[in-house]
């Protein structure tokens, strides 16, 4: 049916107080918005993520795991420091550095389903531009593509090239314009790419803001569903099911609905006749019933975030 591509793993149903904050404070942008077709066939309208956006959960991001490389600088300084090791302390600063960052964000962004602290506290999460599930891989490689986009510069540049009699340090020059052109690339094409995105085939976009509204779920249930039938999907998939319900009634809109009801049946093992008649029935009954059952388990901090996550165990 669906793919997962809008909701971490982890978040409920309903956002939480910072991310109501952090929607007040970017709710004024006017996001650019993508159709991306799911491998099921499904169009899904996504929100690319802001560059300001971006930046605050960078930060966000930065400052955390500043915080976490530093605690563990300080016990190897104190150590080496007392036989004189200066060299090799610097040595194996520079590399904790590098292993810290990189695993700080492979780890939440495979953990998390594509988010990090950062991008979860403004409301981001990676997703992978061709509808699928977001892959190790495109995680490792967008993740150490940021070496060579931004550290290794910064490296560069931090240590300082003096030019000789007042002439231009050119290798100081250039590694300033490649650090300049990977900092604004984002802000310069139209799904608001770093260069890790580009070669890990991902996009970073913003979640929805709204929680999951309760007026699709008053009204008495024809259909009803086990345990296991509803642990096939998870949030961001009733999101989805949310909006094609919402849509408004036309010869299209019934054709989608009945792919999507044929695509739940199989997924969920349905085998009882199911009239085309009662299709939108059927799909309001799931929605209800998925909904109740995401909730429950989520106050058992079993929240499942999608399909491709680990399905929660039954109640």
């Amino acid at each position: 049916m669906m793919s997962a591509q809008d909701t971490p793993r982890g978040p409920p149903p309903l956002p939480s107080a910072l991310q109501e904050r952090a929607s007040q404070l970017f709710g004024d942008l006017r996001r650019q918005r993508r159709e991306i077709i799911t491998p099921e066939g499904v169009p899904v309208t996504v929100e690319i993520a802001d560059y300001g956006e971006r930046l605050v959960a960078f930060s966000i991001d930065f400052a955390i795991w500043t915080l976490l490389t530093l605690l563990v600088y300080l016990p190897i300084f104190l150590v080496i420091g007392r036989i004189g090791g200066s060299l090799i302390a610097i040595s194996i600063a520079l590399f904790i550095g590098f292993v810290v960052r990189n695993l700080y964000f492979i780890y939440f962004e495979l953990a998390w389903q594509g988010s990090t602290p950062g991008k979860r506290v403004i409301g981001l999460r990676v997703i992978d531009r061709r509808g699928g599930p977001l892959l190790p891989s495109a995680v490792i490689a967008r993740n150490l593509t940021r070496e060579v986009e931004m550290f290794i510069p910064l490296g560069v540049l931090l240590e300082g090239g003096r030019s000789v009699g007042g002439a231009v340090d050119w290798s100081q020059l250039s590694t300033a314009v490649w650090l300049l052109f990977f900092a604004a690339l984002p802000a310069i094409n139209r799904d608001r790419m770093r260069g890790g995105d580009l070669i890990a085939g991902t996009m970073v976009i913003a979640l929805p803001r709204r929680a999951l509204s309760s007026d699709l779920v008053e009204r008495a249930m024809q259909f009803t569903f086990t345990p296991q039938q509803l642990q096939a999907y998870g949030a961001f998939e009733l999101q989805v099911l949310e909006e094609l319900l919402r849509r408004p009634p036309s010869a299209e809109t019934a054709r989608v609905l009945d792919e999507v009801c044929d695509k739940i049946c199989n997924k969920i093992g349905w085998t009882a006749p199911l009239p085309r008649q009662e299709v939108t029935a059927f799909l309001r009954d799931f929605y209800t019933a998925e909904r109740a059952f995401l909730e429950r388990e989520q106050l058992f901090g079993k929240a499942k975030a999608d399909k491709y996550a680990q399905p929660a165990a039954p109640p």
